[in-house]
């Protein structure tokens, strides 16, 4: 041990006892500051399934590998990062003794092979990835890049350390391979063995490379302990917990059902909350749950869920991934304050530090926390607010970004807990939902209709329609749900009669409820009225609890043709006890087809193309049903580039439906163009919202002479029928085409 051995090891030691103290202290300041949220105890069983899905996630790198030219980088990163950790902690060993290595793992070759592997996949991922962010960098695209609003230093910093740290690893092992140290088969040191024919055979050749890898990571310690929101390093610890922790312990993405109302860990009780006392959704950023700081803190900004919003992409001011890097930002800077027992009540006054002492306990804070204290979490740019009103409505709840989160985020669930609490504490909400609101209460349906016209679709159609006159025969095998829309929006309207059509023509047994029938609640939940939801919701399980009555839970069925309701009845009536067998028309029609009950006979030859609903589609995963129809009623399929888990928006979810949309491109067209771009003569789709909003953007486009005029949009329901019929009768909505908008 020379003086050069002896000086870099001294050095590397003092100061790796400093960034590992510190490092460790963040980590323990992380854990404080997380629990600040409200407690969550639906997130930690089952332990087995939920250990699965980490493994699989992790190792697989199965939500990464959405991306595909960038999952195998990042996933060789990954294993550089983790199992290099090893190469890391030996090189405190050889910048002191530069022939040691790890005990009996130093001697198998298999082991060599493997840390050469890590880390020439670690120099060779990290400059593949350096080369896709600066391929997509906004200074070249603008507000296409995913990586617009993410924190460039940041990202150099960390690219920049795993570059040095990977060729440290072979760095070391070229030198010690100088030295002449192991007697390995070339495989075993592929890379290390002829490089380190290149280089002298020196002691300190090694000791110098392993304190420049020693130095990189210690650096890289330091900064990191004293940044804590720095998601993009961060993440590669908290990543594990937030995958662990997600939503659905079966490991599905939190769509579906939108995660209850909770205050102090259980579901909020309405007939007993206290406002005073309970959380109504997220008002303060102590309002979120301790998932949801995890969430937070675990962002790493890589933007896949910006590059998949139908807002942002079509000019609009939410971004979910600034979103969350906002509220991330806040809950940092506001934390000081609430660890020293900090809280304001709903006027604003300090109710956390009072009595004896609170100026002096008050003056001790961060002036930076003080402030951030003051904020409200919503609030516009006069009100110095967190999260600007005009982010948090312009989300369609399409679920896009949640899809598309390699680390589990649950974008959803935080912007309808904000919603909540802005409409039903702070009466703050876009004015036109307030005659929504108003007809759900009042009339049950959005569209301010009578009960009694619930009924009046089936005054055209050649066949009596059975409606639920207090008992179900025993042959009843469905009860055909058919939705707010489906009974009074007249190009809804054409998609009931096609169902109710073709389930008389296959013999299937059903009933409607007609004027029993109300709104499933679902544009309330999703526009942050929970109160309506729970009255309407309730309302409609205590009915079909009753029509259901006496059968078995195999045998109380449902078919719906909207998305939305087929979501609510499928996911969200089951905490209310309402628990179904809920199939979406396109299945039940699929499997008619499949059974031979419905026989197409007339080809539809024509060119069609699908969009899938996004409460069909990437909430509920039915993605083939439609397609297998399309194809059975003979037409030429054209599928758009954005589809399936992919698909774009139509723009009427998250109460958008009933929302005018003042800023950018109206998401509707931007869905028709690209459409249009398949050159289809029909569009189908499986949703009435996505009817609605396909056929006036459809309408929009034939008016500037940009889409010709046999173009129409149907549900795949109405094409089938078409097939059946031997009919060629066009359905032309949009030439019915009326503003989705009021």
């Amino acid at each position: 041990m020379g003086a050069v051995q002896i000086t870099l090891g001294a050095i590397s030691v003092a100061l790796g006892v400093v960034a590992w103290s510190m490092f460790a202290m963040t980590i323990a300041r992380f854990v404080r500051i997380i629990r600040l949220g409200q407690p969550d105890g639906t997130r930690n069983a089952p332990a087995l399934a939920r250990l699965a899905t980490l493994v699989k996630e992790f190792a697989a790198h199965t939500r990464m590998n959405k991306f595909r030219n960038v999952g195998v980088w990042h996933w060789l990163v990954m294993w550089g990062f983790l199992l290099g950790s090893l190469a890391l902690f030996e090189a405190y060993g050889e910048v002191f003794v530069p022939t040691w290595g790890w005990p009996i793992l130093d001697d198998l070759a298999i082991f060599h092979f493997v840390m050469e592997f890590l880390g020439v996949g670690t120099i060779v991922g990290i400059l593949v990835l350096m080369a896709i962010r600066q391929a997509n960098h906004p200074r070249k695209a603008g507000r296409v890049s995913r990586f617009q609003g993410s924190n460039f230093k940041w990202a150099y910093f960390i690219e920049a350390v795993v570059l040095v740290e990977g060729i440290g690893i072979i760095g070391v092992r070229a030198a010690k391979a100088a030295l002449g140290v192991h007697e390995m088969p070339l495989w075993a040191e592929f890379a290390s063995g002829p490089i380190g024919q290149l280089l002298p055979a020196s002691e300190n050749l090694v000791s110098v490379f392993a304190f420049i890898k020693l130095m990189s990571a210690t650096i890289w310690l330091i900064v990191v302990a004293r940044t804590m929101t720095m998601g993009v390093a961060w993440h590669r610890f908290s990543a594990f917990f937030n995958i662990y922790f997600k939503r659905e312990d079966d490991g599905d993405v939190a769509l579906g059902a939108v995660k209850p109302m909770m205050s102090g860990g259980k579901p909020l009780d309405f007939e007993e909350a206290d406002p005073d006392e309970d959380v109504f959704g997220a008002g303060k950023i102590e309002d979120f749950s301790w998932k949801g700081w995890l969430d937070f803190t675990t962002c790493t900004e890589c933007g896949r869920c910006q590059s998949q919003c139908p807002a942002w992409n079509t000019g609009k001011p939410l971004s979910p991934k600034m979103m969350i890097t906002q509220l991330r930002d806040h809950a940092y800077a506001k934390a000081p304050y609430l660890l020293a027992g900090g809280s304001k009540d709903m006027a604003g006054d300090e109710v956390g530090i009072t009595g004896d002492g609170a100026e002096e306990k008050l003056a001790g804070i961060n002036a930076l926390a003080l402030a951030e204290a003051e904020r409200p979490l919503v609030g516009g740019p006069e009100e110095m607010g967190v999260i600007d009103p005009e982010v948090l409505w312009s989300c369609t709840s399409c679920g896009a970004c949640v899809e598309q989160c390699p680390v589990d985020i649950e974008h959803v669930d935080h912007i309808v807990d904000m919603r909540r609490y802005q409409v039903m504490i702070e009466s703050n909400f876009p004015t036109e939902l307030g005659g929504m609101f108003k007809n759900l209460e009042n009339k049950g349906n959005p569209w301010g209709q009578n009960a009694k016209d619930r009924l009046a679709w089936t005054e055209d159609l050649d066949f009596e329609v059975p409606v639920f006159d207090g008992e179900l025969a025993d042959d009843d095998e469905y009860l055909f749900w058919v939705g707010c829309a489906g009974a009074f929006e007249d190009r809804a309207k054409k998609t009931t009669q096609a169902v109710a059509e073709l389930l008389h023509m296959a013999g299937v047994k059903y009933k409607v409820l007609g004027p029993e029938e109300t709104c499933t609640g679902d544009p309330a939940r999703r526009a942050g009225n929970e109160f309506i939801f729970q009255m309407m919701a309730q309302q409609n399980v205590e009915v079909l609890n009753g029509v259901f009555e006496g059968r078995e839970p195999g045998k109380r069925k449902i078919v719906a043709t909207c998305a939305h309701c087929f979501n609510s009845l499928a996911n969200e009536y089951s905490e209310l006890g309402g628990d179904y067998e809920v199939v979406h028309h396109t299945q039940l029609l699929n499997k008619l087809v499949r059974e031979k009950r419905l026989t197409p006979v007339a080809p539809v030859a024509e060119d069609v193309t699908y969009h899938d609903p996004c409460f069909l589609g990437r909430h509920n995963k039915v993605y083939t049903p439609p397609r297998d129809l399309v194809g059975a009623a003979g037409a030429t399929f054209r599928e758009m580039p954005r589809h399936q888990e992919r698909s774009m928006c139509c723009g009427a979810g998250g109460a958008r439906m009933w929302m005018e949309e003042r800023i950018g491109k109206r998401i509707n067209l931007e869905r028709v163009d690209e459409a249009l771009g398949t050159a289809p003569s029909k569009i189908a789709t499986g949703c009435p919202f996505c009817k609605v909003m396909l056929s006036d953007g459809v309408t929009t486009r034939k008016s500037e002479q940009a889409a010709d005029e046999s173009v129409e949009v149907l549900d795949v329901a109405q094409l089938l029928l078409n097939a059946v019929k031997r009919g060629d009768g066009k359905q032309d909505d949009a030439a019915e085409a009326e503003p989705a908008s009021s």
